[in-house]
């Protein structure tokens, strides 16, 4: 377990995170920004903005100070466009060396686009598509596939570059952006388009807001192409006073959005995008990615993260371990609901069968089921949360519904809601038959097939795991089922 800093300072935003590092998992426990706009002159005058500068060196000293305090392993201190782009961007570089002792990398637009894309596999690392990470003065767009990034390439379509803070003109703007991308974008189609940014992850909200939508968690939210234009459309067209008065919709944004949105959309109709992927991992997961060994890179970001959260229980470590090879014959036999999916979710719901270890006993169900729902663990779509959430929430009582009924039947199929009940059902059987002990586990075996549940135990053990407790907690696994059940001793 490592903690690791990193200080990005982009032509917006200035901003400093903090995270823990345990293998695979990333956990974000300090985060904050400010908007100092340094590019904000950049197109005008080629130069930082004065202000700007003032408001980022006063951030970068109490990030300074707080980093100090905090006695990180490591910092990643890196500046993006505007300082790359302007005429006294090396000197603001030299000024905040003076400052805080920081040593700022100028990343290339190269590296910007190739660590956004990182961000993003570290993230969803089943991504196919182009990522566009989206700055203050830039556009970085990336192919993704196969867990690799591909060739990138940055475009001047951030904010600034099209002439915020100035009041949005779209008949100026629009034939800009459709310029600028169209003289540039060639090969970077395709069906999905990870969207990676500030500005993007407020439209984000917004259209949660507009559809009505329970789960308000911004990573890997998906919008269809139709759904994305709408919302950029409703953006670009509202005025100041109308985006002041948007609840969630970040002040200090307010100038770039209908810029953003514009270029959201302009994307969409030039490149053919069918669905929209926002991705709240970005540049600065990517350097802590690129830092990690190919062996823990390799690793499922879901199941690594639900190991580390289930292991703060400091229960069994290697129950979850053992759990997933004992429920894996039964729930392989069913037919798959998330597709190849299906062994990965049960691998991390098993993960988090001791999650509620520690918490009071009347309350754990409702409270496991809140916590798994908006984990901050990547690698997982939203339909995949709520499954989890809901296994969790069975996994410590056979009651239904859990809380957020609303928020399950808008995501979840009937049909994946009885899986999950299902998985929760298996993880609670297997947990009182064991009394959580992997090597008492390992003396019995769970199968499906022919109509039916069967729950043997070795001969020797079968007085001791197939009593009064297991028979009424497999009688609920069959029921959630709908199969029959045996219970016997092995031949």
């Amino acid at each position: 377990m490592t903690d690791a800093a990193v200080i990005d300072v982009g032509s917006n935003s200035v901003r400093l995170v903090i995270y823990r590092i345990e293998g695979r998992a990333i956990w974000t426990v300090f985060n904050e920004k400010v908007l100092a706009g340094l590019g904000r002159d950049l197109a005008g005058t080629g130069r930082l903005s004065p202000e700007g500068v003032n408001a980022a060196l006063a951030a970068l000293r109490r990030f300074k100070a707080v980093v100090d305090g905090a006695h990180v392993d490591t910092v990643f201190a890196t500046a993006t466009a505007a300082a790359r782009e302007a005429a006294d961007g090396p000197a603001f570089i030299e000024q905040v060396k003076a400052a805080t002792g920081f040593s700022v990398r100028i990343l290339a637009g190269a590296d910007e686009a190739r660590y956004a894309a990182l961000g993003v596999i570290a993230g969803t690392p089943d991504a196919e598509g182009v990522v566009g990470d989206l700055g203050g003065s830039s556009l970085e767009l990336t192919r993704v596939g196969g867990q690799q990034p591909g060739r990138g390439v940055t475009l001047p379509l951030g904010p600034f570059a099209l002439g915020a803070p100035a009041p949005f003109d779209p008949v100026r703007t629009r034939p800009q952006i459709a310029k600028r991308l169209n003289a540039a974008v060639r090969g970077y189609g395709g069906r999905t388009f990870y969207a990676v940014g500030g500005a993007w992850r407020n439209i984000a909200l917004l259209h949660m807001r507009m559809a009505g939508y329970p789960l308000q968690i911004v990573h890997q939210y998906e919008l269809s192409a139709v759904e994305a234009i709408e919302a950029a459309r409703f953006i670009a067209q509202q005025s100041r006073g109308s985006l002041e008065r948007i609840q969630g919709v970040t002040k200090k944004r307010i100038d770039t959005l209908p810029y953003a949105a514009a270029v959201l959309e302009s994307l969409i109709e030039t490149l053919g995008f069918e669905r929209i992927s926002v991705s709240a991992y970005g540049l600065r997961e990517g350097l802590l990615f690129e830092h990690m060994s190919p062996s823990v890179r390799a690793l499922d970001p879901l199941i690594e993260g639900c190991r580390a959260m289930g292991a703060r229980s400091d229960t069994a470590e290697e129950l979850g371990a053992a759990l997933e090879t004992w429920l894996t014959p039964a729930f392989a036999a069913l037919p798959p609901l998330f597709g190849d999916r299906d062994p990965v979710l049960l691998a991390a719901a098993c993960r988090l069968a001791d999650l509620g270890a520690r918490l009071h006993p009347d309350h754990r169900a409702d409270l496991v089921f809140e916590q798994v729902l908006r984990a901050p663990v990547p690698g997982v779509t939203h339909a995949e949360r709520a499954f989890l959430a809901a296994a969790a929430f069975n996994r410590h009582t056979a009651s239904w519904p859990p809380p957020e009924r609303e928020t399950l039947t808008r995501i979840l199929t009937p049909e994946r809601q009885r899986r999950a009940r299902a998985l929760g059902a298996a993880m609670r059987l297997a947990c009182d038959l064991s009394g959580r002990s992997p090597a008492l586990l390992a003396r019995s075996r769970l199968e499906t097939g022919d109509g039916a549940i069967r729950l043997i135990a070795e001969p020797a053990w079968a007085d001791m795991l197939l009593g009064e407790q297991t028979a009424k907690r497999a009688a609920t696994l069959a029921d959630q089922l709908g199969l029959g059940l045996t219970m016997k001793a092995a031949a």
